[in-house]
C-alpha cells in the first residue's frame, strides 16, 4: 500500500476512555485464530504464563501467585500466536522474491509470512537468499570469525527474547573469543535505568514485586502506557485501587489503560463500568518529568521547614543516605516559574499530587521510556530516587523503585552477562569457572556498535533475535552501517526488515520459538527467565516446531563455539547443547542469587533473585544510597516547531504491527500519522488531516525527513508531537543520546511539520 491510499484509507474516531473488557478477549481471538488453528490457538493460549507452559514472550510483567487459567492479555495473545503461526516461509519463497523487492515491504507483511524454515545465505553480489545446510552456513561465520584482525571487529547483538540460558552462553562465547562487544536491546530503553538506578542505590534494578504494588498507598506511573506495553499491569493497579491505594498518571498523552480498566476475565469488567485507575492525570510536556520531580522534592522540603519533623524520614535519610545537604540545597534554588514552563502543568495540579504524597506511607514510582529516552533520562531517574529517599520509601515493603521492562527476558539477558561493560567480579567469576581470562576493556553498546561498523571497524554482524535495524536510530544511517559489514548473521524465527539490509554476505539462522518444544539429545528442554521484578522462572514450549530444520538459539551458539575455539578453553559446548542443566549448573556458580539452580526453578513459579536495596543496604562507594542535583533541564523547541515522541501504536510489538489500527487512539488504517494538539495546529497554519512531511532537526545541521504522513488533532500535550515507530526513527540523530547511558532519545526529537512539495 502506498502513502496515498493509506491517506485515503485513515479513519479517526475520538480516543477510548476505557481499556480491555470483552473487545481486548475478541480482537485477542481473532488475531489468534487468523494466524493458526482453533486447536493450535488453545494449546498456546492455555499454557502461556502458567507454571509449567510458556512465559509470554510479549513483555516482562510478572505472573501473580495465584494464577488464572487464561493469564495473559489481549496483546499477549496475539504476541505468542504470531510466532505459533501455521504460515511458513519456505526455500520456494525467498526464490520468488529477491531481496530488492522485500526491502520494500512493510514490517507487517514481512511479519505475516510466517516462521522461518531453513538456515539461508545470501552471497556476495546476489539479490536472492538461497538454501544452505546448518554445517555449512555455521562454518561460514566462524571462518569469518577466525579471519578477522582482531575480536574486537565483531558485534553480538541481543534482544530480550533470549533465554537465560542461551545468553549466558553468548556472553562465555564472546568473552572466550576475545571481546565484550555485546549490544543489545536495553542500550535502546532502560539503560538510563540502571545507569541511574546503580549510582543511587547500588543495584540497576527494581526493587518492588508484585505484592508491593497491591498494597502501596500511591503509585505513580510515569511515562509509559500499560494499557498496550504491558496491559496485565492494570489488573495490578486494579488491585492497588481495590486496596485503598491511589495512582497518579504522568503522560503526554491521555492513555485509555490509564483512565478506566475493565477487566476482561471478571464479570465487573464485561458488564459494569469497570476500575477508574488514575486519581489523577498530569499531562505533561514531554521532557518535563525531571521538573516535576523537583518541584515535589521541593515541596516536600518546604513543607518539612513548615512543620519540622513531621515530612522527611530523618531517621532514614541520616543513617542510610548520604549528600543529602548538597541536593537540598540545589533543590531550593529552583524557580517555580522555570518548573511550570518545563512541565506545561499548573500549579495547583502539582500541589494536589504533593499532598496525595504527604497523606501516603508507601509510595512506589514505575517508569519506561517516556523517561528514560531523554538526554537528561539519567538526571530524571535520579531525581525520582531522590523524591522516594525523602520519606524512606525505599527498601520497605509497599515501596520502592519499579522501572518496567517491555521486552520478556531483556532484565534477565543484562544479569546473564550480555553487557558491553562488565563488572570486574563478574568476569573474575567467569575465569575462575572456565579458566580462561576474559577481556576487560569495555565494549561496544548499540549505538557504539552502529558507529564502528559505519567506520570500519566492525566487519562482522551476529544478531540474535530483534531486528536491529528498526529498533536503532538514524535509521538511513544505520542501514548504511549494516550494508558495510562483510558479514551479516541474524538467528530468527520470523523474516523480518534486517533480513533485507545485508552485508556483502548474508545468513539467516531459522530458531525455535520460545512457544516450540525443545528436545536435545538428553531430553526434552526448558528454559529460564527473569521479570521485571526479579523473578525467575522456567518456561517450556508446548507445541510442535514450525519445521524439523530449527535449531533452539542454545544449540547454534554452542555449535558455533565450538566451530570457532575450537577445545581452547575447555568449555562442554557439546554438553551445554545436550542438557541446558548444564548451563544452570555453571550459572549457579557464576552469577550471584542463582545458587542451587536447578532446584529452585523447578519449584512452581520459581524463586526471586535477592535485591540488597531490600535490606537497606546499598553497594554504592559510600556503602549508602545517593541523594544527587541534578541539573533543571528546560525542553523547549524553537517557534514552529514541536517536541516529538516515538511511540507503539496498540496493535503492535516492538517493531513489529500486527495491524494498521491504533484502537485506544482512535487511529485505524493508518499508520503515517502524526498527533498534534489542535491549539498547536492553528498556531503553526496546518489543519486536521493535512498531509505533511516531518523534519528533524538537530545541531549537526543535518535535517532528517519522514515524507508522507497525516496530521490528526488529538489531546497531545501542548507544544509536543507524537508518532509511531519504526517510521519515525529515521528522524532520531545517532549521536543524540543520553548523558551517560548513551540510550538515543527517541522521545525528544524537535521537528517542524512541513507541505511536501508539489
Amino acid at each position: 500500500m502506498n502513502r496515498g491510499e493509506e491517506g485515503r484509507r485513515l479513519h479517526v474516531t475520538p480516543p477510548k476512555t476505557w481499556a480491555a473488557g470483552l473487545p481486548g478477549v475478541t480482537h485477542a481471538l481473532e488475531y489468534s485464530l487468523g494466524q493458526t488453528t482453533v486447536r493450535r490457538t488453545a494449546l498456546t493460549l492455555l499454557n502461556v504464563n502458567q507454571t509449567a507452559g510458556i512465559d509470554c514472550p510479549g513483555c516482562a510483567w510478572p505472573e501473580p501467585g495465584r494464577r488464572h487459567r487464561n493469564e495473559y492479555c489481549e496483546n499477549g495473545a496475539k504476541h505468542v500466536t504470531d510466532e505459533a503461526t501455521s504460515r511458513r516461509v519456505t526455500r520456494g519463497f525467498f526464490r520468488e522474491h529477491p531481496i530488492s523487492e522485500l526491502a520494500g515491504r512493510t514490517d507487517q507483511w514481512l511479519n505475516q509470512q510466517g516462521r522461518l524454515t531453513e538456515p539461508m545465505v545470501k552471497r556476495p553480489g546476489s539479490d536472492h537468499y538461497e538454501p544452505i545446510g546448518w554445517d555449512d552456513a555455521l562454518g561460514l561465520l566462524a571462518g569469518e570469525l577466525r579471519t578477522l584482525d582482531h575480536p574486537d571487529q565483531a558485534l553480538f547483538y541481543t534482544s530480550g527474547r533470549l533465554g537465560n540460558e542461551a545468553a549466558f552462553l553468548l556472553q562465555l562465547f564472546a568473552r572466550a573469543y576475545g571481546t565484550n562487544n555485546l549490544p543489545d536491546c536495553s542500550n535502546m530503553c532502560h539503560e538510563s535505568s540502571g545507569h541511574a538506578l546503580i549510582e543511587t542505590l547500588g543495584v540497576g534494578k527494581g526493587s518492588v514485586s508484585l505484592a508491593d504494588i497491591h498494597d502501596a498507598d500511591l503509585v505513580f506511573v510515569v511515562g509509559q502506557n500499560p494499557g498496550t506495553n504491558h496491559p496485565r499491569m492494570l489488573s495490578a493497579l486494579e488491585e492497588t485501587k481495590r486496596s485503598g491505594g491511589r495512582v497518579v498518571a504522568v503522560n503526554p498523552l491521555p492513555e485509555a489503560g490509564l483512565m478506566r480498566f475493565k477487566h476482561p476475565q471478571k464479570a465487573r469488567g464485561i458488564v459494569g463500568r469497570g476500575t477508574r485507575i488514575a486519581d489523577e492525570f498530569l499531562q505533561i510536556r514531554p521532557g518535563g518529568d525531571l521538573a516535576l520531580f523537583q518541584a515535589l522534592n521541593l515541596l516536600l522540603l518546604q513543607t518539612e521547614d513548615a512543620r519540622p519533623g513531621t515530612v522527611l524520614d530523618h531517621a532514614f535519610i541520616e543513617a542510610h543516605t548520604t549528600g543529602f545537604a548538597e541536593f537540598a540545597a540545589h533543590a531550593r534554588t529552583l524557580a517555580w516559574p522555570d518548573l511550570l514552563a518545563a512541565t506545561g502543568l499548573e500549579r495547583a495540579q502539582i500541589e494536589r499530587v504533593h499532598e496525595m504524597v504527604l497523606a501516603s506511607e508507601k509510595v512506589i514510582v514505575c517508569w519506561a521510556m517516556g523517561l528514560t529516552q531523554h538526554k537528561h533520562g539519567v538526571a530524571t531517574i535520579r531525581e525520582i530516587v531522590d523524591f522516594l529517599l525523602l520519606r524512606g520509601n525505599v527498601g520497605r515493603p509497599g515501596a520502592g523503585v519499579c522501572p518496567v521492562r517491555g521486552h520478556s527476558n531483556v532484565q534477565g539477558d543484562r544479569t546473564m552477562g550480555i553487557w558491553e561493560r562488565p563488572p570486574r567480579p563478574f568476569l573474575d567469576a567467569i575465569e575462575r569457572e572456565f579458566g580462561f581470562t576474559p577481556p576487560h576493556k569495555h565494549g561496544l553498546d548499540t549505538v557504539g556498535a552502529i558507529q564502528a561498523m559505519l567506520d570500519g571497524r566492525a566487519r562482522v554482524f551476529l544478531g540474535v533475535g530483534g531486528n536491529f535495524v528498526r529498533a536503532t536510530p538514524d535509521s538511513a544511517v544505520t542501514e548504511r552501517a549494516m550494508r558495510a559489514c562483510k558479514l551479516t548473521t541474524h538467528i530468527s524465527t520470523k523474516l523480518n526488515r534486517s533480513h533485507t539490509v545485508c552485508g556483502e554476505t548474508a545468513l539467516i539462522l531459522p530458531t525455535l520459538g520460545r512457544s516450540d518444544r525443545d528436545v536435545q539429545a538428553g531430553g526434552e528442554q526448558f528454559v529460564t527467565v527473569e521479570d521485571s521484578m526479579s523473578q525467575v522462572h522456567a518456561s517450556r514450549g508446548r507445541l510442535d516446531p514450525a519445521s524439523p530444520h530449527l535449531l533452539s538459539e542454545v544449540a547454534i551458539i554452542s555449535r558455533l563455539a565450538r566451530r570457532v575455539l575450537g577445545d581452547r578453553p575447555d568449555i562442554p559446548w557439546e554438553t551445554f547443547e545436550s542438557d541446558y542443566g548444564a548451563v544452570r549448573d555453571r550459572i549457579a556458580r557464576v552469577v550471584p542469587g542463582f545458587e542451587d539452580f536447578n532446584a529452585r526453578v523447578a519449584e512452581p513459579g520459581g524463586f526471586r533473585l535477592p535485591n540488597p536495596v531490600n535490606e537497606r543496604v546499598f553497594r554504592t562507594p559510600s556503602g549508602k544510597a545517593v541523594f544527587t542535583a541534578n541539573a533543571f533541564t528546560l525542553l523547549e523547541a524553537p517557534p514552529g516547531h514541536l517536541i516529538l515522541q516515538t511511540l507503539r501504536s496498540h496493535d503492535q510489538w516492538n517493531t513489529v504491527p500486527y495491524s494498521d489500527d491504533d484502537r485506544y487512539r482512535g487511529i485505524r488504517h493508518g499508520r503515517r500519522v502524526v498527533l498534534v494538539n489542535p491549539g498547536d495546529l492553528a498556531e503553526l497554519g496546518f489543519a486536521d488531516r493535512d498531509v505533511v512531511d516531518l523534519v528533524g532537526v538537530w545541531h549537526d545541521g543535518v535535517e532528517r525527513r519522514a515524507p508522507g504522513f497525516t496530521v490528526v488533532a488529538y489531546p497531545a500535550a501542548r507544544g509536543s508531537a507524537a508518532a509511531y515507530y519504526p517510521e519515525t526513527n529515521v528522524l532520531v540523530p545517532l549521536d543524540s543520546v543520553a548523558d551517560g547511558s548513551n540510550t538515543p532519545t527517541s522521545k525528544s526529537v524537535v521537528i517542524r511539520l512541513e507541505r511536501p512539495a508539489v
